[in-house]
């Protein structure tokens, strides 16, 4: 059940994935919520990629061994089928595509420059990689903003009991934040 950012939440949430393209948000709003409701943030990138951008071969038992843990949060990718089939939540950062690309763009440029290591000692590809590289990051959220959409609605069909979350905009998450997550943490 898709619901806005003003839907009351009838449970505490254990369980939960956030949704978005890349550059969305996903990692920053799982951050954040884990903290309020003091569960383990899983940041599944770092399960994912390797040295040299290489998936880890322990990806999958490590998600495996998450997955059966009572609470976490972790972000929507790769292996989406198994983490919503054990989510009680989904948050899903739908964003304008004008914002996405805003945010993406200026964390790539400040992961760059600053040589920000990201995860397993990956670091962002030069810049002018985006001309050459099908798949840079900025690339890839542009062509693939449109999938996530798709991917919701079909989880929605498959789930129609879990909550879903839909948040158009970066102050909707501010005020779902404080006006419902806070309260549900304090119950």
């Amino acid at each position: 059940m898709i619901v806005g950012p003003d839907a009351v939440l009838r449970h505490r949430p254990a369980r939960i994935v956030v949704a978005g393209t890349a550059g969305s948000g996903k990692t920053t709003l799982a951050e954040r919520v884990g903290l309020v409701l003091d569960i383990e943030h899983i940041e599944i990138d770092s399960l994912f990629h390797g040295p040299k951008w290489t998936p880890r071969p322990t990806f999958e038992s490590d998600v495996d061994e998450f997955l059966v843990r009572p609470a976490w949060i972790t972000e929507w990718q790769y292996v989406r089928d198994r983490l919503a089939d054990r989510a009680d939540l989904v948050l899903w950062l739908d964003l304008p595509r004008r914002a996405v690309m805003r945010q993406v763009t200026i964390r790539t440029v400040r992961r760059r420059f600053g040589r920000h290591e990201l995860w397993n000692g990956n670091i962002e590809p030069p810049l002018y990689r985006i001309f050459f590289d099908r798949d840079h990051i900025i690339r890839w959220a542009w062509r693939t903003y449109r999938l996530t959409t798709e991917r919701v609605q079909r989880l929605s069909d498959r789930r129609p009991e879990l909550t879903i979350v839909r948040f158009r905009s970066l102050a909707e998450v501010d005020r779902w934040f404080t006006d419902r997550l806070i309260f549900v943490a304090k119950n």
